[in-house]
Parts: C-alpha cells; structure tokens; sequence
C-alpha cells in the first residue's frame, strides 16, 4: 500500500490531478465556513443544541439533515454553500429522466459526446432556477424562526432575501464550476468528490460525539454509550462497509458468443465474451427517492397533529411516521422497492441491447437474436434487482434501528449506512479503480498487486 501511494507522486500527470483535486476540494471546505451576511450565527447553533437535546425527529428538521447530506453543511451554521451541489443534482436527475419520454432529448443522448454536451448545457441552465427556488425556501425558513440579524430582519427584510438567495445560488454555481474543473483537470468525478468531502467532513464531529458519550459504567443520560455498543458500532461498520463494496461491485455476467466470418480460408470472431449486469443497477437511487418522499407523510401528520392534538388517530400516525418507528421502516422499504425497479426499468434497455448484440454479430448461446434475447436480459435483470433491492433497504434501515435500539445519537449511526455510506463507498471505489488504471498503465502496482502485478479490483461474479 504505501508503495502504492509512492508510485502514484512518481508519474507527473497523476501526480498533478491528485494535487489539483485536493486543492480544489481544500477550496470548497474553505468556502463552507463562509457565512450568509446577516444571518444570526449564534442563534442558529442555539437551535440546533436545543434541537438535539429534544431528540427532534420532526419532519423540518429530517428535510434539513436531508440537504445537509448533499451541502455538507449543519443546522449549527449557514454559509454560501448551503445548498451545496443539490440543484445541480436535481437537475440532472430531471434531465435523466426526460430522456427517456422526450424523443429529442433520447436522441441527442444517443449522438454520443456532443449530446451529452448539450444535455451538460441545459442543465447548467436548469441548476439556476432551481437554486431560486431552493434558496428563497431556506431564507423564508430563517426569516420564520427569527435566525437573521434584527438590524436586518426589522429594518431591510427584502434586501436580506435578495442577498441570501443570490448568496446561495452563486455559491451552488461555483460548486457546479469546482466539480467541472476537477472533471477535466483533476481525477474523479468533481460532483461526486464535493458531496463525499461534505460527508467525511462530518466524521471528526461524530467521533468527537462518540468520545463524549462513552463511559464505562453506562446507564447515564449524558453516557449512554458503553464499551459494548462501541464493539457493536465498529462491528457492524466492518460489516456494512465490506458489504457495500461487495454489492456495488457485484456483476451477473451473461456469456456472449461471438458469430464467426469467414473470409477466404481465414476464420474471424468466434471469441467468447461476457456481458456484465450490476446486481444494484440503481445504484444509490433508489434511497434517495424514497427518503425524499418519505419526508412528506411525517410533514403532513406533523402539521396535522398540530392542528388537533387531541385526535387520537392523527397522534398515532404522527408516531408511527417519525423517522425508526415500524410503519416508517415498512413503508421506507415499500419505497425503495418499487424506485429500485423503476429506476432499473427507466435505465435498462433489454430491446435496444438485444439490438446491438444482433447488429455486432454477437449472441447469447441457447437464445434467438431479438425478442428471445430481450426477454431473457429483461428476466434476469428483475431477478438481481430484487437481491440488490433488498440489501439496499438493510443499508437504509440500520441507522435509524441502532439509533433506536441503542439510543445512539443520529450523528453517529448516519455512518453505519443509508445514502451517505452508499455514496463514499461509491466514490472511494472509482477514485482507487481511477488511479490504478493509471499506474498500470505505466507499469507500476495496482493498490492490490506488487511492481507489474496482475491484480485488480473486479467486480463480484454470480
């Protein structure tokens, strides 16, 4: 390993991404400690000591942990990257999908890198009115709690508004710029490596809290973490980890046969390949999707509840929507389910791929090019969905089962899965498949070989 990490400062391209990414990420974490002007700072750290002694579980404050995954930002402060690159993500996300129901956009996604040039470009555009909107709701939702400055909330409360959502949708384009200069200059994907710098920026916070809360004896409020649970936590994030990495490099590899053409009394083709399926084709998706819709139901029967608190119906299911509660957990598994299969259903084409192995002249033995073939990739792929579904709902349950189980703070437990641990993992392992392929490509090791060894990160066979 440390040969490794020599090698890689020894080839001066590689060199010079490693350290120009790092110098941009080291520029994003400066501008995260970048205050909005005339936000209240100490109030906002105030809310948020008061709202963990509370253990609020509320609807606003899941969706405020919820940006926070994509800003790397806290209730404790607001900066010019508050809303980090979730615009951008949105965006594209939109994008993404309309290209699969908008004729002229699937076109121009099939036009190759020009297409996908045109796409990056509207979406640029997209990310803009969307930092508007996002913005001028997180400044409404500082105004209503009184987290501006009085010389500010009193006396120019629409200069302020116009400051706060320019702030912030200057500060989401600069992040959209750091991540596309990372993309040319730099190694990895520059959005990626922003959102993961955002979730390991929180790790030393968790770990400081961990320390905090331990004690040996146990069984105080202030100490209720004892030397157990910790073997617990380290425990269960070896495990969750390993079998993140394993489920994301998990492949079903479908055997394709090459046709043979033969040119005078020389025989072409004939090789044997493999056409790798994902078992978790969607990749982080599908929490995302389900964890932003499961925001609604807690908001609604919070604001419900509110309205007539004596309704014991409406108490009832303002607890069981809360964020650990057992119809939360069921219906957060419902969800994830069913955007596992769509997302797989919008991104997989069994058709259009039957098609370009009929048009390469290349077969799956035992099967018809065509419908046949179509078919039988459309019935594997729901057959590996359904496993990469299911340890996609282990991964999003953990958290909130350890924190309810164990009465361990939410900091801490949000490291032991969901869409955060999906993400670094994800990241983590492109960044080291990046690097190796570079050094071996110059003929030095790979993170798992020695000097010219022949080792390398595969993906899982099944």
């Amino acid at each position: 390993m440390l040969k490794t990490l020599i090698n890689i400062f020894r080839v001066p391209e590689l060199r010079n991404k490693v350290l120009f990414t790092l110098f941009m990420l080291m520029i994003y974490r400066v501008g995260y400690h970048v205050p909005i002007p005339g936000v209240d700072q100490d109030h906002f750290k105030q809310l948020a000591e008061q709202q963990k002694k509370d253990g609020d579980t509320s609807a606003g404050s899941r969706i405020a942990q919820y940006v926070s995954l994509f800003s790397g930002g806290t209730l404790s402060q607001s900066t010019v990257f508050g809303l980090g690159v979730m615009p951008y993500i949105s965006a594209s996300i939109i994008f993404q999908l309309l290209g699969t129901v908008v004729p002229s956009l699937e076109k121009l996604q099939k036009e190759g890198e020009t297409g996908r040039k045109k796409i990056q470009e509207w979406t640029r555009y997209a990310t803009i009115p969307l930092c508007i909107v996002q913005g001028a709701f997180w400044i409404t939702y500082m105004r209503s709690n009184k987290l501006v400055q009085p010389e500010f909330l009193y006396n120019s409360p629409t200069t302020f508004w116009l400051i706060g959502v320019f702030s912030l949708t200057a500060g989401c384009i600069f992040l959209m710029w750091l991540g596309e200069q990372v993309d040319e200059y730099g190694l990895g994907n520059g959005i990626s490596l922003i959102i993961l710098a955002g979730i390991v920026g929180r790790m030393p916070n968790a770990i400081f809290l961990l320390w905090n809360q331990t004690s040996v004896s146990g069984g105080d409020a202030a100490h209720p973490i004892t030397p157990g649970k910790i073997l617990i936590l380290v425990a269960s994030f070896v495990f969750i980890v390993a079998g993140s990495i394993l489920i994301t490099q998990a492949q079903r590899r479908i055997p394709v046969q090459q046709a043979k053409l033969t040119r005078g009394r020389r025989v072409y083709g004939g090789s044997k390949q493999f056409l790798p399926l994902r078992v978790n084709h969607g990749g982080v998706m599908p929490i995302i999707f389900a964890q932003s819709l499961m925001l609604f139901p807690g908001f609604l029967f919070g604001w419900l509840h509110g309205v007539a608190p004596n309704n014991a119906t409406l108490t009832f299911l303002n607890g069981e929507f809360s964020r650990g509660a057992l119809i939360y957990i069921l219906t957060e598994v419902v969800m994830i389910y069913f955007f596992a299969y769509f997302w797989t259903t919008v991104q997989f084409q069994p058709k259009e791929m039957a098609n370009q192995l009929r048009d390469y002249g290349s077969f799956i033995p035992g099967l018809r090019p065509g419908k046949r073939t179509a078919d039988y990739l459309e019935k594997v792929m729901l057959r590996i969905t359904y496993v990469g579904a299911a340890f996609l709902c282990i991964i999003a349950v953990i958290p909130a089962t350890l924190n309810t189980w164990l009465k361990i703070d939410p900091q801490i437990t949000a490291f032991l899965g969901g869409t955060g641990l999906l993400i670094v993992v994800s990241v983590a392992l492109d960044m080291v498949q990046r690097i190796e392929a570079n050094l071996l490509m110059r003929n030095y090791g790979g993170f798992l070989g020695g000097e010219g060894g022949s080792k390398r990160i595969k993906g899982r066979q099944y």
